[in-house]
């Protein structure tokens, strides 16, 4: 029942938006340059969440909105803004989300793509040929909602680093999330070298969990420490006596896992009372999703504390080379990050 409750709380929203948003800034996507950004800066794009809206604040150039604004086009043309992705990938889709912009929101909007093979490039302070680069359009001219979300499919599932969001002919856009899979190299890995097999940025997703009424189970794997309360996966208060909440992450790639760290960076009143974590190998994310795998005991049940990581080597059992792992917490609460250190 538990599982299937989890499943429906993935059928809001188009399923791509599973996926990692391979823009997102706090995986290391960046805004390179925009048009213009007069009323609202372009680096608000690749935020989290969907943008916020305070009636009385205002800036010296107009009303502050929470995402990329730019000025009333009063010559021929369109603005557009380039995106860096935090890691290449595979796109699979997109959110273009125009949330509290309402008589200010572009009518339509387009995308390309591009591979570029130079970290560096677009960063130094000069002058870029953007237009000289050679783009793919992913996504043709679509009109756009005020104040809503607007799904799109890309329609190239090649590898791409780089984007070029067009709205026409100007106007906001609060939020751009790039959904796809990231793209690891791991011919190129050093199999004796420890690497965070849970991350984001290497490929894992969280797949599935019992609740997040708080805040999402994509924050366990995100970068970096978390930045406040919201900045990981809470679930609500369960007065049922024995509880138990739970998330499954797909690993980045299979491999044994040497070293745990559970975070409950933030987490004071609202930590888990303890923790366990099983595994499983499936070269299926369906029979996991489906509850059919067969799961073994990782991390038996260890205690937490409020705000610190907590870190597990000695207590982790011999295990086998595994693909998915699942995350339980005695009996409810906020875990900031989840990190799975290991070998391929």
């Amino acid at each position: 029942m538990a599982f299937e409750k989890a499943r429906e709380i993935i059928k809001e929203q188009p399923s791509y938006t599973l996926l990692t948003d391979l823009a997102a800034e706090r995986l290391g996507g960046k805004v390179l340059y925009a048009t213009d950004d007069f009323f609202a800066v372009k680096e608000n794009l690749i935020k989290p969440g969907r943008g916020i809206f305070i009636p009385d604040k205002y800036t010296d150039r107009g009303k502050w909105m929470d995402g990329w604004e730019s000025r009333r086009k009063r010559i021929p043309g369109h603005d557009w803004a380039v995106i860096r992705l935090a890691t290449s990938g595979k796109i699979t889709g997109f959110d273009i989300d125009t949330n509290f912009f309402l008589g200010n929101h572009p009518p339509h909007a387009s995308i390309e793509a591009a591979y570029i093979n130079n970290p560096s490039f677009g960063t130094e302070p000069i002058a870029v040929g953007w237009d000289k680069v050679l783009w793919k359009e992913i996504l043709p001219k679509s009109p756009l909602d005020a104040g809503s979300q607007n799904f799109y499919l890309s329609s190239s599932d090649e590898l791409f680093t780089h984007l070029r969001l067009h709205i026409y002919p100007d106007g906001g856009i609060a939020r751009l999330k790039v959904y796809g899979n990231v793209y690891k190299d791991w011919s190129s890995q050093n199999k004796n070298e420890e690497i965070d097999l849970a991350a984001a940025i290497n490929g894992g997703k969280a797949l599935l969990c019992n609740d997040m009424f708080f805040s999402s189970m994509n924050n366990l794997i995100m970068p970096g420490r978390g930045v406040n309360m919201g900045d990981g996966w809470e679930t609500k208060r369960n007065r049922t006596p024995n509880n138990r909440d739970w998330v499954i992450v797909k690993l980045a790639h299979i491999g044994t896992i040497e070293r745990v760290i559970v975070d409950t960076c933030h987490f004071k009143g609202n930590y888990p009372d303890g923790c366990s974590i099983e595994a499983c190998y499936s070269t299926d994310d369906n029979p996991v999703i489906e509850n059919k795998a067969k799961w073994e005991m990782l991390l038996s049940p260890q205690k937490l504390s409020a705000d610190r990581e907590h870190e597990f080597i000695n207590e982790i059992n011999k295990h086998t080379p595994v693909s998915h792992v699942r995350l339980n917490i005695f009996p409810d609460g906020g875990v900031s990050r989840l990190r799975l250190f290991g070998k391929i």
